[in-house]
């Protein structure tokens, strides 16, 4: 009886390893891609979201947008697909908490691997642009 119990103990603690890591598996860790842009999700050069030129001359109205299906590559002018989420970039916060240096430039396209799920849609859907 004892060697019974045993097996079915080991068979129970196998079910449940396995459901843990299943649980584990889920979708909260992501790759996130990060581009300096305007209010619009224009990208812009990445030197205007560097908050180490003091200021740049730039002036406010640039942004660092982020999303789970923002893939590098996008070149400068072109706007980001729809779904997407900013922050100011000289917010060394929201920077840290997506694993970003706290300061200094970001390179357009950036893909930080393993971002926990910090609020970019990563179902952004399809964009119905109508001209513009």
């Amino acid at each position: 009886m004892s060697s019974r119990s045993v097996a079915l103990t080991s068979t129970f603690l196998l079910l449940a390893a396995g459901g843990a890591a299943a649980c584990d598996s889920s979708d909260d860790y992501q790759d996130e891609g990060f581009y300096c842009a305007d209010e619009n999700g224009v990208i812009v050069d990445e030197d205007y979201c560097d908050d180490d030129n003091d200021g740049g001359g730039f002036g406010g109205g640039f942004f660092i947008w982020h999303s789970t299906s923002y893939r590098s590559g996008y070149p400068i002018g072109s706007r980001l697909p729809a779904g997407g989420s900013k922050f100011a970039y000289n917010d060394k916060a929201a920077r840290s908490s997506f694993g970003l240096p706290s300061s200094g430039k970001i390179g357009n396209g950036t893909i930080k691997t393993s971002v926990v799920g910090k609020g970019g849609s990563g179902t952004s859907g399809k964009s119905s642009r109508s001209g513009g």
